[in-house]
């Protein structure tokens, strides 16, 4: 995976421009112009963002979003969106050569280079929040506070982007079997938003 230069509190323009299309095609163009318009970033929808942008339109985005939505369409949306996401990381990002090798590879030895590349450019989607990857029993990535959650209270885990995105990279380079779960998240008053991964071999 290649990034940008790291400024700290800015997050990549996937975290926007994915919303965007995510939820103009399940929406309508009206529906996401009032969603962006809430959240203070309707200029990016005539022009979207191709450089870092302040995480804290991210996290407005989401929020918004889950004011405006049903629970259902929010989730829809926000998976949507981390698939299109993962698309272009594999069309943009993450260089052919070492996606030929991933799948080449068993599914351990893959998921270690692929976190490898993920915990690297972490920043690029936690802003100044933290990523890490456990491995102490089974496999599960941790996000401790990332913007997505960081302004919505809820009964049950809303980082769906993050566990689609990273669900999409696994089943394209690991294994295609590869479920990603969010087990904990910030938006119910856990400390860390945690994401169990798995798959059947």
């Amino acid at each position: 995976m290649t990034a940008h230069a790291h400024t700290p509190g800015t997050i990549g323009p996937n975290s926007i421009t994915r919303m965007a299309q995510a939820l103009t095609h399940q929406q309508g163009e009206a529906v996401t112009a009032r969603i962006f318009e809430a959240a203070g970033l309707m200029h990016y929808l005539s022009e979207p963002p191709t450089q870092m942008v302040d995480e804290k339109g991210v996290t407005a985005l989401h929020r918004v979003v889950r004011e405006t939505l049903t629970p259902e369409e929010a989730r829809s949306v926000s998976l949507e969106a981390g698939r299109l996401t993962a698309e272009y990381l594999l069309a943009n990002r993450i260089p052919k050569p070492v996606q030929t090798l991933l799948r080449l590879l068993p599914a351990g030895p893959a998921s270690r280079i692929l976190l490898t590349a993920i915990s690297r450019n972490a920043w690029t989607f936690t802003g100044s929040g933290r990523f890490q990857v456990n491995r102490d029993r089974s496999l599960e990535l941790s996000i401790t506070g990332g913007p997505i959650c960081k302004e919505i209270q809820a009964h049950e885990p809303v980082c769906d982007y993050y566990a689609a995105t990273f669900e999409h990279l696994f089943r394209s380079l690991v294994h295609k079997n590869t479920t990603v779960r969010e087990t904990a998240c910030g938006a119910t008053g856990a400390s860390s938003c945690l994401f169990a991964v798995s798959w059947d071999v």
